[in-house]
């Protein structure tokens, strides 16, 4: 590495890579939890309801990602009744702050999370499902002991992609958080605005980095899906 490069790399305002990596740790925990409990629900809904709420649950993952922003922008805004709920209630601030980022990380990549843990959950063997009831086991501790150690391959590749898709958000987070240095912009938000700047090699810089955690999180992905396939031609 050239002095040059190492000098560069020492004057890097390392805070969008912070900032990113806070906002996907951050929606990547909030997706999973709530994955987890919408697949779960759906599992027992009705074919009709079933289709609707499937729809809505995966609608930002087939939206282009500034029509979500644009909606969540006018949901947040301290303009609109509930921003202003929100802010003379509880104090909370959504647009322009971290909080957004996470919002906007959160509503673009959950249905990463949930489709995945939904496919896990519907390929399970039914008569595992029978035999923990004839147990006399709750349909809690079913879900718990049961359902979600047999879905943790599905599971953990939801949670990577979630994670990997969170970190590289740009559209709605730009919409609704905004791009402010050492607050809201990102690792996609400053790569963007250094191009417009004409400055290639910091731009390149950011790209390598996002472009190290993107792979490990596909070799993460690759691991468990081959542990998995392994486990399941030995069975």
């Amino acid at each position: 590495m050239s002095d040059a490069m190492i000098e560069l790399l020492s004057q890097l305002d390392w805070s969008p890579l912070l900032i990113s990596l806070k906002t996907a740790v951050a929606a990547t925990i909030v997706s999973f939890f709530l994955g987890l409990f919408a697949a779960g629900k759906i599992m027992h809904a009705g074919n009709g309801v079933k289709s609707v709420l499937d729809g809505i649950l995966t609608l930002p993952l087939v939206l282009p990602p500034t029509v979500a922003g644009f909606f969540l922008l006018l949901l947040f805004s301290k303009r609109r009744p509930f921003g202003i709920f929100l802010f003379e209630t509880f104090g909370i601030k959504v647009v322009q702050s971290w909080l957004g980022c996470v919002i906007a990380a959160t509503v673009i990549a959950f249905p990463l999370m949930y489709r995945n843990a939904r496919a896990a959950f519907e390929l399970i063997d039914t008569d595992l499902i029978y035999a923990a009831r004839t147990l006399g086991m709750s349909e809690r501790a079913i879900f718990f002991r049961v359902i979600i150690p047999t879905s943790g391959p599905g599971i953990a590749s939801g949670t990577i992609l979630t994670f990997a898709r969170a970190l590289g958000e740009y559209g709605a987070t730009s919409m609704l958080a905004g791009n402010i240095p050492g607050k809201t912009a990102t690792i996609s938000q400053r790569i963007a605005m250094v191009i417009q700047d004409q400055d290639y090699i910091t731009a390149g810089i950011w790209v390598a980095i996002v472009l190290i955690i993107a792979f490990t999180a596909v070799l993460l992905l690759n691991l468990i899906s081959g542990r998995h396939m392994k486990h399941v031609k030995r069975w």
